[in-house]
């Protein structure tokens, strides 16, 4: 009797959670079908590839959720074959990251030295799985006081910086891309989304630094480790319609096999809007925008 009860609690709380849970708040699509599917799915399609873009909202907690899973079960599918690339480091906290991995430094320490963003909790669980498993991190981003120089004064002004500080950005004049990227930041800044250095005429310089930095750590990587299968976070402007950072990666080695998700979320949550989603990447999942921002 006893044992028929523990059955029945256990299957009546994984069909619970599977209803009520975070696996009811997103939905994953793959925009060649337009058929729901699973992470299984993505992990499949990742045994050809090189790089997979996950593409976010900082803010979003099922997005957050969903690159926790999607790297836990790249590990259980690919093994040590596996690097953890973030746009929330950059390059010169790279020997910091290195150290908390190897635990030199406690955790404390780390969060202060390698300038943690502020909702690093987000991000926390990869990090932590990462250093369990010894599963190499890459502080990807270049470093925001060049980024805030090239806003100020220009993209030449980072040229005159010292060998040394050049050592942590991507090999100069770096690419600054034109078309589509160009009109979609144009149309971002101008919609009043830019924040308070949206007029300066230098911004576009910036975004294409940031670019242009975290697609040369993850191609300097990938040339030292062709063996392994890279993931890439980043916010999902760096990489929707295989733009920004995946379009610089992909100039740089251009028989790269990149994949992409862009996950958002929108209105269309059940019934996809495939007139504005189709060209956003390989996959998208679409979040339930009812659910509560992590910040």
């Amino acid at each position: 009797m006893k044992y028929r009860l523990l059955l029945f609690f256990l299957l009546f709380y994984r069909f619970s959670f599977s209803q009520t849970g975070m696996d009811a708040q997103f939905k994953i699509y793959d925009t060649k079908t337009k058929q729901v599917i699973t992470i299984d799915k993505i992990i499949a399609d990742c045994a050809n590839a090189n790089v997979l873009f996950f593409g976010e909202d900082h803010n979003d907690s099922a997005g957050h959720y969903l690159e926790d899973t999607i790297f836990k079960t790249l590990y259980k599918a690919y093994g040590n074959n596996l690097a953890l690339s973030m746009e929330m480091f950059e390059t010169d906290e790279q020997f910091v990251v290195n150290e908390y991995l190897e635990g030199f430094i406690t955790e404390d320490r780390f969060s202060k030295d390698a300038r943690a963003w502020s909702n690093y909790k987000d991000y926390r669980p990869l990090v932590e799985f990462a250093k369990q498993n010894n599963i190499p991190v890459i502080a990807a981003n270049a470093p925001r006081r060049y980024v805030n120089l090239v806003t100020r004064k220009g993209m030449k002004a980072v040229e005159g910086l010292p060998e040394e500080s050049k050592k942590f950005l991507p090999p100069l004049p770096y690419d600054t891309a034109t078309g589509r990227y160009y009109e979609k930041f144009t149309s971002l800044m101008s919609s009043g989304n830019g924040g308070p250095a949206s007029g300066s005429p230098n911004l576009f310089q910036s975004q294409n630094l940031w670019d242009a930095g975290m697609s040369y750590s993850i191609y300097n990587y990938w040339k030292e480790n062709k063996d392994q299968k890279i993931f890439h976070l980043c916010g999902r402007f760096h990489c929707d319609e295989k733009l920004g950072t995946l379009a610089q990666l992909q100039k740089r080695k251009s028989k790269l096999k990149i994949l992409n998700i862009s996950c958002f979320s929108d209105a269309s949550f059940n019934n996809p809007d495939w007139e504005n989603f189709s060209n956003l990447g390989d996959y998208i999942i679409i979040t339930n925008p009812e659910l509560k921002k992590t910040f």
